[in-house]
């Protein structure tokens, strides 16, 4: 399966957001995750990469950090 993508960063005016984007199905998803955090600290808990490599496995997935 599909590991984590590469962090990029968007701009935003002054800001830079984080996000990463992983898949390539047919289907686009935005995940936005609860509370604040670095996006690559998700793939290092086991279930939360497992769940993300789900959403991946049938669409093209993208997350960011808030």
């Amino acid at each position: 399966m599909e590991g984590p993508s590469r962090t990029a960063f968007a701009r935003s005016g002054d800001l830079h957001i984080a996000y990463q984007v992983i898949g390539d199905g047919s289907v686009d998803v935005i995940l936005v995750p609860a509370g604040f955090g670095h996006l690559e600290t998700y793939w290092e808990e086991p279930r939360c990469a497992r769940f993300l490599q789900g959403l991946a496995s049938f669409s093209r997935l993208a997350m960011f950090d808030k």
